[in-house]
């Protein structure tokens, strides 16, 4: 069973995401943070994000794999476990650029076809319309940009991810959301089957408790 989870920064996918990986014991995959090892492994090789045809090679070049349950998943980059390191602010701005890149892309869109053979959850911004448009069952979350700002912020807060500011948060938050509809490859769109959930006032438990009932219903 392949489920698509697709939404804005901030929609709950990546916990919405373990949690049904968990509940229905399949394989979990955080699209977003194949993107963020990208743009560490750039700023690693102090590449030029402008140059789109090196950031291209790189990333079909390194490695990147995923360890442990959904809840506590380790990311790897060459073999060196980078989980803490991609959450940065820097990974942060950096990710948000090469993933508009399209022959990076390309190339995560290869991986997470070849690594979802045996059944996934994965959760993204073109999953159900790009990686996997036949998905069994695709969701599309969606909240209010004030209450997705107010969550990113508090995780970057009790992780100290970022210092910025609940302001700076809404600011690049929105930016964000502008960037990933308007790119010209794969942008973040509803697609026509997918199950649109806004969690806006509601509990993760209450939007997790709909999203297993919309499964079970095939």
């Amino acid at each position: 069973m392949i489920i698509a989870i697709d939404g804005p920064s901030g929609s709950g996918k990546s916990t919405l995401g373990r949690m049904l990986a968990r509940a229905l014991k399949l394989l979990y995959i955080d699209t977003g943070s194949m993107y963020r090892a990208v743009a560490l492994a750039v700023i690693n090789a102090e590449l030029d994000p402008g140059d789109k045809d090196a950031v291209t090679a790189l990333a079909n070049e390194i490695e990147i794999d995923f360890e442990g349950d959904p809840e506590s998943l380790s990311v790897f980059l060459n073999g060196r476990d980078v989980t803490d390191q991609i959450r940065t602010e820097s990974v942060t701005e950096m990710s948000s650029v090469v993933s508009t890149i399209p022959g990076v892309r390309r190339a995560m869109v290869e991986r997470q076809r070849a690594i979802s053979k045996r059944g996934a959850v994965l959760n993204g911004r073109d999953i159900g319309t790009v990686v996997f448009p036949g998905a069994d069952v695709k969701f599309f979350l969606t909240a209010a940009p004030e209450e997705r700002a107010e969550r990113r912020y508090k995780e970057d807060q009790s992780t100290a991810a970022s210092s910025a500011t609940f302001a700076e948060t809404l600011s690049d938050m929105i930016e964000r959301d502008r960037r990933d509809s308007t790119r010209a490859d794969s942008p973040l769109k509803v697609a026509d089957d997918a199950i649109v959930i806004d969690s806006t006032g509601k509990s993760i438990d209450e939007v997790f408790e709909e999203m297993i009932k919309r499964i079970s219903h095939g």
